[in-house]
């Protein structure tokens, strides 16, 4: 007998939903949110899974992968397409919408979200995170630009001088009172 599950998956527990192949529930409960446990209640449950259905998020990458590592068949499903099946249910819960994403395994009506390798991710994560440094750096240098322009003084375009250096040079007469000066050169702005 062939069977199919549905994961909903939320921080700490997953609903897991277990159909026959006419699309009887044959076991609905919850487990920890880990791959460990959901690939253990998976074993004991549904001993003959055909198909495994889970939506994407920003937990599924992790899920996805670790199921595979032990031989389930996984699939992640496309979150619009399996929340426009889900919306049809009258009651939305999490262990209703693990049964629907159940039969949405079952029937085949699905879209399947290719699921990156997870160095793509580490690759994904590193250029997000180095994006915001830039927005960052930008926003503070266009501050400072601003900052100074009531005081007449405009710190000009890049070029090959660090911004600091730009803004110090600025003018001389104003020496004496550094304000940007911290005693430490070594945090450049530019």
């Amino acid at each position: 007998m062939k069977q199919y599950v549905g994961l909903d998956v939320s921080l700490e527990q997953t609903a897991v939903c277990i159909v026959d192949e006419q699309g009887k529930a044959l076991w609905r409960g919850k487990c920890a949110s880990t791959p460990e446990a959901i690939a253990a209640f998976i074993h004991a449950k549904a001993p003959h899974v055909e198909r495994i259905g889970l939506e994407s998020s920003p937990l599924s990458t992790w899920h996805w992968h670790e199921l595979k590592k032990r031989g389930l068949p996984v699939i992640c499903l496309d979150t619009r397409h399996a929340k426009t099946a889900l919306s049809l249910q009258v009651n939305k819960t999490d262990p209703n919408d693990a049964l629907g994403l159940a039969q949405i395994v079952r029937t085949g009506w699905y879209r399947e979200v290719t699921v990156k390798s997870l160095d793509s991710q580490v690759f994904r994560s590193f250029l997000s995170s180095r994006a915001r440094q830039v927005e960052g750096r930008v926003d503070l240098i266009n501050q400072i630009r601003g900052m100074l322009k009531p005081f007449g003084l405009v710190a000009g375009e890049g070029g090959r001088q660090p911004f600091i250096d730009r803004v110090r040079e600025l003018d001389p007469r104003h020496s004496d009172y550094d304000p940007l000066a911290s005693g430490s050169r070594g945090a450049s702005l530019g």
